[in-house]
């Protein structure tokens, strides 16, 4: 399924030749790395490693050299494990559950109950000691949520970065659309101008969506996928680009140490949601959707 920006750019140049090379170059990646589709857009089956998405499938692709998490082995209503519940600087209303009524495959997965107004964060955990993210890191999960990105800045998704004074790098949303956001100094990626938002994308509501992401510490470099096709707005490659990294790179080189993952929400003003996680893969190489 293609994603399409809130307001597409009306042609190729407007992106600039090196942002437009950039992009043809992650389609490619993109789909060399996820292979074939059914006519509906959903990933058609490999016969080497199973269904994408499908039960054991994904635990056979991250298991040398991260893990996978389908949270069917959790057997209480409150997060265990690997995982645990966390209310970063303060709590409110916010929930986070074992949820056997929505999964994405199986029976089982993370549900978050976001309230709205500042200090409502709730989140649910784990280290990455056990992942050399050192040498890159790539995570991919599924989510479905039930309202739309507010215009105020929200959070559903951090990793602490001990390069950055122990700061966050966080992923949610702004102007309806998906941004990153760094904590340190609330730089946003892309830009919040309109057309840095339009080179975004909204995450779609009362639907299973597949988000991945790519970072290399060593480059500094960001990419983002949504459905298995490259968000433009959503990366950094190492050149400032006016309206998606400009900001980004303005103090300088960014290489993260990343040592954690959380999924859960924080909202900065208004913005209530119920989110689901599902099919986690965390590792050195990339898994795809």
């Amino acid at each position: 399924m293609t994603r399409s920006p809130l307001t597409p750019p009306t042609s190729s140049a407007s992106r600039g030749p090196a942002r437009t090379a950039v992009a043809a170059g992650l389609a490619l990646a993109s789909a060399l790395t996820l292979g074939a589709t059914t006519a509906s857009g959903a990933p058609a089956a490999s016969a080497a490693s199973g269904a994408p998405g499908a039960p054991g499938a994904s635990a056979v692709q991250c298991a040398a050299d991260g893990f996978c998490e389908d949270f069917e082995s959790q057997t209480g209503t409150q997060p265990s494990g690997r995982w645990a519940t966390e209310f970063p600087d303060c709590s409110g209303t916010g929930s986070a559950s074992v949820d056997t009524a929505v999964a994405y495959e199986g029976t089982t997965s993370l549900r978050v109950d976001g309230g709205t107004g500042y200090c409502n964060h709730v989140f649910v955990g784990t280290d990455l000691s056990d992942v050399d993210t050192s040498s890159g890191l790539y995570v991919r999960y599924w989510v479905r949520h039930t309202s739309a990105l507010p215009t105020q800045h929200v959070t559903f998704l951090t990793m602490e970065d001990a390069a950055d004074g122990s700061r966050d790098l966080r992923m949610g949303g702004q102007n309806g659309a998906l941004q990153w956001n760094r904590e340190s100094d609330d730089a946003t990626l892309p830009e919040q101008s309109p057309n840095g938002v339009a080179l975004s994308a909204p995450l779609p509501v009362d639907e299973w969506v597949c988000v991945e992401y790519a970072i290399d510490p060593a480059a500094g470099h960001l990419t983002t996928w949504l459905d298995g096709e490259p968000v433009e707005g959503l990366a950094v490659d190492g050149t400032p680009t006016h309206d998606i990294d400009g900001q980004w790179l303005n103090r300088g080189a960014w290489h993260p140490q990343l040592v954690n993952l959380r999924f859960g929400w924080e909202s900065y003003g208004e913005g209530a949601d119920t989110l689901w996680y599902d099919n986690v893969a965390v590792g050195t190489t990339r898994t795809g959707c």
